[in-house]
């Protein structure tokens, strides 16, 4: 355990045996005993954990957040500080200084973006507090300023959706010079971004897709309808939109209905087949729906690994610097079963009600 750890420890301990004293001198006149003062008063030994979370954009961002809650409780022996930076990174910066400040136990990061942490985690390292990095990575000089990352594999969930797309229209017979692609981006400079649109970008390269277009919508819905409402305007021959969450998904969906147009499969038939990620049960149920074609999940349930981390340091156990969470793959039909992306084979779900039901987000 920390040194500094230690020392919070004892003052803790001891202002609490200064309160204890105080009481019993207070209550000895009126007949209370010691011990029951001090089974009234007893506090538990808390861990602080300072939480920077992006914001709450999406359905995904909330049961991240909701993940850290149900998680870092009193009961599990962490005083949760949850800051939200609405995706702002200027924001984040001034939590974490609030939290070193505060002289937390930990600090919890989910980045807006990889870039322009080197100062502030260099500020938190100088105070000797670990910071674990969730979901979007860090892009620092050292990567010691950070005690453990947590997150999903972004650019191996782009290369399953890209090889899914590949032997989907391989089934259907359709051409890949036929194939017309529009890459509604996450927030610039995420690390979701980042690998969710590598994967898109190298997969058109080599099977020959055109990418048409390609703007952020930030994975909010409402923009996400925006951006798409705009490309149909430009191109009359999209037919597949390659959303980078579910979000921006649900919003494509209305802007291709409301162009007259409907999100689907039959390609040939003037569909346009709709590409996901997230897998969150509002997506889901567009998959179900048939609107979706495909939601690969970037699982939120991050707040147990990150409790598990943060409980190995503490008592100097080993714990893994770097942690993928596991993650599924749906669709709404069988006609690709499974994908192998990097010698690895990813089985294909097919969303039913009963999988619905089961999802716990």
């Amino acid at each position: 355990m920390r040194r500094k750890n230690q020392y919070k420890k004892i003052i803790r301990m001891m202002a609490t045996v200064l309160a204890l004293l105080l009481m019993t001198s207070l209550f000895n006149g009126c007949g209370k005993k010691a011990e029951d003062i001090q089974t009234a008063y007893q506090e538990p030994d808390l861990i602080t954990v300072g939480f920077s979370q992006v914001g709450a954009e999406s359905d995904w961002r909330v049961a991240n957040t909701e993940s850290f809650r149900k998680t870092m409780t009193r009961s599990n022996g962490v005083d949760l500080m949850y800051d939200d930076a609405q995706q702002k990174q200027d924001k984040q910066i001034i939590a974490i200084r609030n939290f070193v400040q505060q002289e937390v136990d930990y600090i919890v990061l989910a980045p807006v973006m990889e870039t322009g942490w080197d100062t502030v985690l260099q500020e938190a390292n100088d105070a000797n507090i670990p910071v674990i990095i969730v979901d979007r990575m860090v892009d620092v000089e050292d990567t010691s300023l950070y005690k453990a990352w947590i997150g999903s594999d972004f650019k191996r969930e782009g290369k399953i959706a890209c090889e899914w797309l590949n032997k989907f229209t391989i089934a259907k017979g359709i051409a890949p010079e036929d194939i017309n692609i529009v890459d509604i981006q996450g927030t610039e400079g995420a690390t979701s971004q980042i690998g969710r649109t590598n994967g898109l970008t190298e997969a058109a390269t080599l099977y020959g897709w055109n990418i048409l277009a390609m703007e952020s919508a930030d994975y909010a819905q409402t923009k996400g309808k925006e951006v798409v409402a705009n490309l149909l305007k430009q191109y009359d021959n999209i037919n597949v939109v390659y959303c980078e969450n579910d979000n921006e998904a649900m919003g494509a969906i209305e802007a291709i209905e409301e162009a007259g147009k409907n999100p689907g499969t039959d390609i040939e038939n003037g569909e346009i087949l709709v590409i996901s990620f997230d897998a969150a049960h509002s997506g889901l149920s567009q998959v179900l729906a048939g609107k979706i074609a495909l939601d690969v999940e970037c699982n939120p349930l991050q707040g147990e690994e990150v409790l598990n981390v943060i409980n190995a340091i503490e008592n100097g156990e080993e714990y893994n610097k770097y942690t993928y969470i596991n993650e599924s793959i749906f669709a709404l039909d069988d006609t690709v079963k499974s994908v192998n992306v990097d010698d690895t084979n990813y089985d294909i779900t097919i969303v039913t009600e009963d999988i619905m039901n089961s999802r716990e987000y």
